[in-house]
């Protein structure tokens, strides 16, 4: 067997078993790729009109927000730039909720009470991260397909190229002439390789978040030294809760004066007595890796070091960034709404690959079983035609000769 008829056989096996993850994985990413721009679009109450006066400190908003969904536990209060409504957050794991109180954050009217488990995209996501299935089945079911696409990438990849200068030229163009069949080919094969460069984009970047060990080697292999684990310092409780202006109003009075630019601000409300006093500062709205990720004391305000990636950004390595653009650059953001565009188009082709790819293998089963029909009926044809030519021609004068023997 030859190294492409190999590589042939890995390409149909692994395509056959993964072809319906893959597409799941596939369109539900593309679905999701503009679902901020659309919730902008569609969900006023994200905005507000700008005001000529201060925001009101997180602590007047937590407790607005508490009045809304009381019992549940504060996440964080997050400041978005002008012209945007505050949200205040709420998060549990057990038991599990989600929700967004916006807020006017000038005056503290309540715009809206948003359950973020529910809703089209909240489904669009659970299927790309889980197939809607319990986390700890669907995880690694998913992790497991895109290693498995990243291998049908390559070997795809390798199926695909030229062997010679006269056969580059079709690879690169579909035949909008030729029969279905055939168009359907060009569809998988062309489409396919150009979609591949950036669909091993995205296929790697999903894999940073399905395997530790994959994320680990990477961050390793780009020089990384630091923990990938996300943990927040300790508070020393030995120390008393000052009096007067609330803890997270004056960090945030702090950040701001130190960030006049920052077009995202998120206090997180320290969840028990040793938790630290967590703020992040990004300046762009867009993106998450420019993040500021800073740790303070809840008692005595003094600021804490991490020896994990998330932390300040002035003293992150290369690594450490491109960790943070993980995110980034698996939905294209790192490079504006272009590279979201890009992203989108490669996912709806990669969702295409196994609907084009297993029509390819049904068309060829069909092929091969008429040619074994056509060869079977060929076989007995000429069976007959030897039988008749070897059988002896009975005249009537040889009928009368052997009948007197």
């Amino acid at each position: 067997m030859t190294f492409k008829k190999v590589f042939g056989k890995l390409h149909l096996w692994l395509g056959l078993t993964s072809g319906l993850v893959v597409f799941i994985i596939a369109i539900t990413g593309c679905i999701y790729a503009f679902q901020a721009e659309i919730q902008d679009a569609t969900q006023p109450y994200r905005y507000v009109e700008v005001q000529d006066k201060p925001s009101l400190p997180p602590s007047t908003l937590k407790a607005i927000a508490e009045k809304e969904l009381p019992g549940k536990k504060i996440h964080a209060v997050l400041y978005a730039k002008p012209g945007r409504a505050a949200q205040v957050i709420f998060f549990n794991i057990d038991p599990q909720y989600y929700y967004f109180v916006y807020l006017n954050p000038y005056t503290g009217e309540v715009l809206k009470v948003s359950d973020e488990n529910a809703g089209f995209f909240r489904f669009v996501l659970m299927g790309h991260f889980y197939l809607w299935l319990p986390e700890n089945i669907g995880q690694p079911v998913v992790a497991s397909a895109t290693l498995i696409f990243v291998v049908m990438l390559i070997s795809g990849i390798i199926l695909w190229w030229p062997r010679n200068k006269a056969a580059a030229k079709q690879r690169f163009s579909i035949k909008w002439s030729a029969r279905w069949r055939r168009k359907n080919y060009d569809l998988h094969n062309v489409l396919g390789f150009y979609a591949s460069w950036i669909a091993i984009i995205l296929a790697v970047t999903g894999l940073v978040w399905g395997f530790q060990w994959f994320a680990k080697g990477v961050y390793t292999l780009t020089g990384g030294e630091k923990s990938l684990v996300y943990v927040e310092p300790a508070s020393d409780t030995t120390h008393r809760v000052q009096a007067g202006m609330p803890v997270i109003d004056q960090i945030w009075i702090r950040m701001r004066a130190e960030h006049p630019n920052a077009e995202v601000m998120e206090v997180h409300v320290p969840e028990t007595k040793a938790s630290s006093l967590v703020i992040t500062i990004n300046t762009d709205e867009t993106t998450y890796w420019k993040t500021d990720y800073r740790y303070f004391d809840q008692y005595s305000l003094k600021e804490l070091s991490v020896d994990h990636v998330y932390g300040r950004l002035a003293e992150a390595t290369a690594a450490d960034k491109l960790t943070r653009m993980n995110y980034d650059i698996h939905v294209g953001a790192i490079i504006g709404l272009s590279g979201k565009t890009l992203m989108f188009f490669a996912s709806l082709i990669c969702a295409s690959l196994p609907i084009t790819g297993c029509y390819i293998w049904w068309g060829r089963r069909k092929k091969k079983a008429n040619e074994l029909e056509e060869e079977e009926a060929t076989t007995v044809n000429t069976a007959k035609t030897v039988q008749s030519f070897a059988r002896p021609v009975i005249t009537p004068a040889r009928a009368k000769s052997e009948a007197k023997v």
